[in-house]
């Protein structure tokens, strides 16, 4: 290594000093030459240069036009190349391999935009699920753009969850392309509009037919351009709408309204940890405050309770009825019932005591103090609470509408579902079982039952008789087909249309000729 070091040094003297000897004796005009070559030398690095930003930029063009077509043909051609990253028999591969290769859209509607339509839903999540689906019937009808519904945030459970974080927005927009189109926002100029407070806004008129839309709210939204609704919910009439308008508020209820993954995804883990164990029942059991305070039913709360149920009612303006006789009430069938009366309403009706039994609800009021006889009862009473762990439901605490959904997913699959409560949520799933095929709903007589709980509370009735009369109540109550009842001057008192959706159920005519 020395000596090879010694050498290059020896070889670098002698080339120096040979350019020095060469400088020593220039030919004439050689001094001009190399002045020449000096100022060429930057030119042509300019040149160089110039050549290679030029072949930089076209191979990036090249790679954007790729990637374009990445995007179009990618799931039948670029991605399908094997890659050293992602190997061939990887289980992405595998799953993606699987999957459909391409889902078929409808072809979009062609028709002339006479506006655009928003919307505020107000309540709870199947108060607006409802009212999402007459919107959207609504705006079809009228020819209108209709921009994603806004949720409520403003009611008792203060939910902050927009409709992306709990229906696939994609899905809702694409899947009702061929009646309606639907945008997630206004237009810039429009938007603009909007956010300055420049907006028609109101609420319509209650169980109204389509004349209604026609006539009043058609020339508005034509005149403003923009036509904001607010309080949403029961604005479409139950009966006397065409076949087609029926229907496609089913398709939306039952098609375009499809939860979020994540939500459709912890809602097969529960059911699934349900079936491992056999049947499962879902018991929608509202006795929660809310529900306490709004209907103005106490019974069995005591004194303290009562007070404070009573001064949550009078805190929410829109709760507008304020004295109730909550007895009255009862016997009226106008309340939920207690856990003490479902207890044994459970029992009269013979349902095994180691049934599984789902409780879909909020908080009970009261807590496990108030649960006490229907857990001794039925012991295996179990909530999304109980069967998930917590980190499962940390992301939907304190989204009341996202934990509502799972219950939702959970009483389309029971094998008996049974509501203490005609409320929104009973009425919209009794309609989502029948379309499912008329899977087993029992829809409790609370007006019937109060009367025969106290009789035998009293001791008036034996268990036998007990028993036998409210079976035999409830023979028909069970989810069979069933025509709805109309009561034309009364919207209110007739049957929902969400409850019942007789035009969209499978060969209901025939099936209501053998009931």
């Amino acid at each position: 290594m020395c000596r090879l070091e010694k050498s290059e040094k020896k070889f670098d003297f002698r080339v120096e000093k040979e350019k020095k000897w060469q400088m020593a004796f220039k030919y004439p005009g050689e001094s001009k030459v190399e002045k020449l070559k000096s100022s060429m030398v930057p030119r042509s690095r300019m040149k160089l240069w110039l050549i290679r930003a030029t072949t930089t930029v076209l191979l990036w063009t090249c790679v954007v036009q790729l990637t374009a077509l990445g995007e179009m043909w990618g799931p039948r051609v670029l991605k399908g190349w094997p890659s050293c990253f992602t190997p061939s028999d990887s289980a992405l591969s595998v799953k993606l391999s699987s999957a459909p290769a391409k889902v078929v859209l409808p072809p979009k509607r062609v028709y002339k935009n006479n506006g655009y339509l928003m919307v505020s839903c107000n309540g709870g999540l199947n108060q607006m699920r409802a009212a999402i689906c007459d919107m959207v019937t609504i705006a079809r009808h009228l020819n209108v753009t209709l921009i994603v519904p806004e949720l409520d945030k403003t009611s008792f459970w203060a939910d902050p969850s927009e409709f992306e974080d709990i229906f696939d927005v994609e899905h809702f927009i694409t899947s009702l392309r061929d009646e309606v189109r639907v945008l997630k926002e206004l237009p810039p100029r429009l938007k603009r509009r909007a956010e300055l407070g420049m907006v028609y806004s109101m609420p319509p008129i209650s169980w109204s037919n389509l004349s209604y839309y026609v006539n009043q709210i058609l020339p508005l939204i034509q005149k403003h351009k923009i036509l904001h609704l607010n309080r949403t919910d029961a604005r479409l009439a139950n009966n006397g709408l065409p076949l087609e308008i029926q229907r496609l508020r089913c398709r939306v209820n039952f098609s375009a309204l499809r939860f979020t993954s994540q939500i459709e995804e912890l809602g097969r883990r529960v059911i699934k940890l349900l079936r491992q164990k056999g049947p499962f029942l879902v018991l929608h059991l509202r006795y929660e405050m809310d529900m306490l305070a709004f209907s103005g039913c106490t019974q069995g709360c005591n004194d303290e309770e009562v007070e404070e149920l009573t001064r949550m009612r009078y805190a929410y303006p829109w709760w507008k009825e304020k004295v109730i006789d909550s007895d009255l009430k009862r016997k009226d069938g106008l309340c939920p019932l207690t856990p003490e009366e479902t207890a044994l309403v459970l029992k009269a009706l013979d349902i095994d005591r180691n049934f599984q039994i789902f409780i879909a609800a909020g908080e009970i009021y009261g807590g496990q103090k108030r649960m006490e006889s229907l857990a001794e009862a039925y012991p295996n009473l179990v909530r999304k609470e109980t069967l998930l762990e917590p980190p499962d439901l940390r992301f939907f605490q304190n989204h009341s509408s996202q934990m509502a959904a799972l219950d939702y997913l959970v009483s389309l699959e029971s094998d008996i579902f049974i509501p203490t409560y005609d409320g929104n949520m009973a009425k919209v799933v009794e309609g989502h079982r029948r379309f499912l095929g008329f899977k087993k709903t029992i829809l409790l007589d609370r007006k019937l039952l109060v009367d025969l709980i106290d009789q035998y509370n009293d001791g008036l009735l034996d268990w036998n008789k007990f028993s036998f009369l409210v079976k035999e109540a409830h023979e028909n109550r069970m989810g069979s087909p069933t025509r709805r009842v109309v009561i034309p001057d009364r919207p209110k008192e007739e049957d929902y249309f969400y409850a019942n959706p007789q035009e969209c159920l499978g060969h209901s005519d025939e099936l209501l000729s053998s009931a």
